[in-house]
């Protein structure tokens, strides 16, 4: 097992599992590295899931969603920002070349949550 270092921070991953799906969670900012097919499988309404993974401090996350330049812990390339398809608030990383997304700490209980609002503004 290899283990990586936090895009972000730098601090060191740990795996966590869900419902037989690993995740890396960083053990200093909370933030989580999906590999692609994770966050399409963890992201749809699976029960729990958001309090299990996502346990970092929603402040610390809000203040690393402001550093802008980092890279994939795969292929050390640039990541894009994202916004989320479905709730445009939220915005994410991604590797330019497919290996993976990163959340701060926070942003997969929101991804996770959709509420009433959310739904409305599909709506209009």
């Amino acid at each position: 097992v290899i283990f990586m270092d936090c895009p972000k921070c730098s601090g060191e991953m740990e795996l966590v599992s869900y419902d037989q799906i690993e995740v890396d969670r960083c053990t200093s900012c909370g933030g989580l590295w999906f590999q692609p097919e994770e966050l399409r499988a963890l992201r749809d309404d699976i029960w729990m899931a958001d309090y299990i993974i996502d346990t970092g401090d929603k402040a610390v996350g809000k203040k690393a969603n402001a550093l802008k330049d980092y890279h994939c812990p795969d292929c050390d390339a640039s990541m894009l920002e994202e916004a989320d398809e479905e709730q445009p608030h939220i915005t994410y990383e991604s590797c330019p070349n497919g290996h993976g997304t990163y959340l701060d700490s926070g942003e997969f209980t929101d991804l996770v949550r959709k509420t009433f609002w959310d739904k409305f503004k599909r709506a209009r």
